[in-house]
């Protein structure tokens, strides 16, 4: 559930600042709404959180298992050697560049002097080498004076030797080798001088590794006080002053609490003489959101930890909900149950080490051992085991499996009792329509959640016309996409026309919705406002159809991993025939079921998480516009 928020605005006397934000960091139970502030002593601590990051970024590339501890200016003067040594190793770096580059340019040439060349042209001549075509340089004047240094297939290296008072023809220029300022020789000996020096840097910089927790726990220590003077140099102030009174100054915040701390918050008021008011806060206010579930639910809080995603304070909290949906469609989309089997193994590991260490045991690890739980269950369900056809495996594991959607019957038709044996369904046509019935199923209990939201009022219709309309489309998606002659909508069940209930089912829920999705108190104003948006109106029903049809991909996803699997042993197998082949099988067997996995893995972020963000999230109007409720306290999370 997303725990109540009490909205509350502090008053303080201005010289007071620094005191209160001390007592409520203490306290610890007020989430303060201050994004900027300003001040010499903020700029300094971003710099020094940059130069303390940049030097755990060049530190952590580092492995050193012995940790030193330090305090904050020890690890300050540390950061700022590593980020000297750093700009040192950059500029030793692009020198070495440079002149890596000069000498490949003059390799071909030898050994170069320029210093001796220069003696030459002190006594009256001038030395220049070019390097030109065999045919261009046959072609050159007689009475040039050229010395022939080298030649390939193609080009001819030469030095030119003339009197410094003659003439060069300019056409020569575009062949002319412009000499370096350095010898070849100097230039090779300073390259060793900054492989050493960047050698050196490296190592000191390694030595430093020992320090990057306390780098860590000191970007840490930098960023609560950066929050602090934020909170204390972002706060409003107004000067108070009244005639033959001295001004006073107070300054004054908004903040949120949960109500259950409000209590505490308000005994805290009392003692300092602060002033404050508490009110509930409205939908315009950013109200931060804290959830609360437990133990079990609470699970999936590492997942959206890593999409970021956080509800609004007027949200649904549908932690629960996305808990049961994703695993069964992790299971889905892996399929397999050897996948299932690694899965657990490499949660177990984690989780044994955790129980013997006794240590508390990381959610993550157990939403992981979840997760290949479902695609063990999945996996048996549909006698879908490491990528081998059914034929291959264990009598026993094939009667564990549901025969509508397991491979053991891939190849038999079901007729559905109303068919008389007309028109039946393949075991992959009844894949599809699980998904979509779970589609159903997820899609309404969305608008169960928005008709329980408008209990009492007349908007709930609105609700109700939105699950008619999924009972009617869902019907008309499994004829138009599974088969249309066993869910025609000509056939009766029952005595029930089930085509014309589907058909009426979709035309009162349209009804329904137009009439009252809008309601806010007056029914003709709902009406008017369907009627402006008529278009979006009329595309809400498309796009019910497209978001049902849309829980296809966890059977196509599936389909297609199975496949993937199932060419890896058929490449692979032949290979086992051969001793001498026996280790490239497993090979080509580890690292084509591995690349799978990692491509199921992609698939559930694409397909499984937009499910839920997206179409479930949608019919549910949910944004995932929140924040998270982080209150202002001492201690370093």
């Amino acid at each position: 559930m997303i725990v109540p928020m009490k909205k509350v605005s502090l008053i303080i006397r201005g010289e007071q600042k620094q005191q209160t934000l001390k007592t409520l960091r203490k306290l610890g139970i007020i989430h303060i709404e201050i994004a900027e502030g300003a001040g010499q002593r903020l700029e300094e601590l971003r710099e020094q959180r940059a130069l303390l990051e940049s030097a755990l970024y060049t530190v952590g590339k580092n492995k050193n298992t012995e940790q030193k501890n330090a305090d904050l200016a020890k690890v300050l003067a540390i950061a700022a050697r590593i980020a000297a040594l750093e700009e040192e190793k950059t500029q030793c770096l692009a020198e070495r560049i440079m002149l890596q580059t000069e000498l490949e340019r003059l390799k071909s040439w030898g050994e170069i002097d320029p210093s001796s060349i220069s003696d030459l042209e002190a006594k009256g001549y001038e030395i220049s080498f070019y390097e030109m075509p065999k045919a261009e340089y046959a072609s050159l004047p007689e009475d040039l004076k050229t010395v022939r240094i080298d030649a390939t297939k193609s080009t001819v290296r030469f030095m030119l030797l003339k009197a410094a008072a003659d003439e060069t023809d300019a056409s020569l220029n575009m062949y002319r080798l412009a000499l370096p300022q350095t010898s070849t020789v100097e230039m090779k000996q300073r390259l060793s001088e900054l492989n050493g020096r960047i050698d050196a840097i490296d190592e000191t910089i390694a030595s430093d590794a020992c320090f990057a927790e306390s780098i860590k726990r000191a970007v840490q220590a930098i960023e609560k006080e950066m929050e602090f003077e934020t909170y204390a140099t972002g706060m409003a102030e107004e000067n108070l002053s009244s005639e033959g009174k001295e001004a006073v100054s107070v300054s004054y915040f908004t903040g949120y609490i949960e109500a259950e701390n409000l209590d505490r918050l308000k005994q805290t008021a009392e003692r300092n003489a602060w002033g404050l008011l508490a009110e509930d806060p409205t939908e315009e206010d950013p109200v931060p959101t804290k959830l609360k579930n437990n133990k079990f639910v609470s699970l999936i809080y590492p997942l959206t930890d890593f999409l970021g995603t956080v509800p609004g304070y007027f949200e649904y909290d549908i932690s629960a909900w996305f808990l049961a949906f994703i695993l069964i469609f992790f299971g889905i989309i892996f399929g397999d149950g050897g996948y299932g089997l690694f899965i657990c193994a490499v949660a177990a590991i984690p989780i044994v080490r955790s129980l013997i260490t006794k240590k508390q045991i990381s959610p993550m690890f157990l939403l992981v051992g979840l997760f290949g739980l479902s695609t063990v269950l999945w996996g048996t369900l549909t006698c879908t085991w490491f990528g081998l056809s059914a034929e291959q495996l264990p009598v026993w594991i094939q009667k564990l499996s549901v025969p509508v959607i397991s491979n053991v019957y891939a190849d038999k038709i079901w007729y559905p009792f109303w068919t008389d044996g007309t028109a039946g369904l393949t075991t992959a046509q009844n894949l599809q329509i699980f998904c979509f019935s779970l589609a159903l199923i997820q899609l309404t209990v969305a608008h169960i959640k928005g008709a329980l939201r408008n209990k009492g009022s007349i908007k709930m219709l609105g609700d109700i016309g939105s699950i008619l309309q999924l009972l009617g489309i869902y019907y008309l998606v499994l004829s138009l996409v599974v088969n249309t002659e066993v869910f025609s909508f000509g056939i009766v069940i029952g005595g029930i026309p089930v085509g014309t209930v589907a058909i009426a089912l979709i035309g009162v829920g349209f009804v329904l919705g137009f009439v009252f999705s809008n309601y806010e108190g007056n029914l003709i104003k709902s009406i008017l406002t369907s009627l402006a948006d008529i278009v979006s109106v009329l595309l809400g029903v498309v796009n019910v159809f497209s978001d049902i049809v849309s829980y296809i991909r966890l059977w196509a996803v599936g389909l297609a991993g199975a496949a993937i699997s199932a060419t890896v042993n058929e490449l692979a197998g032949p290979f086992f025939g051969n001793f001498m082949f026996a280790i490239l099988a497993i090979v080509l067997l580890v690292f084509g079921h591995g690349l799978n996995m990692i491509l199921n893995v992609l698939s559930i972020i694409m397909h499984g998480i937009r499910l839920n963000t997206l179409e479930f999230s949608s019919h549910l109007d949910m944004s995932w516009s929140g924040h998270k409720f982080k209150p202002f306290k001492e201690e370093i999370d």
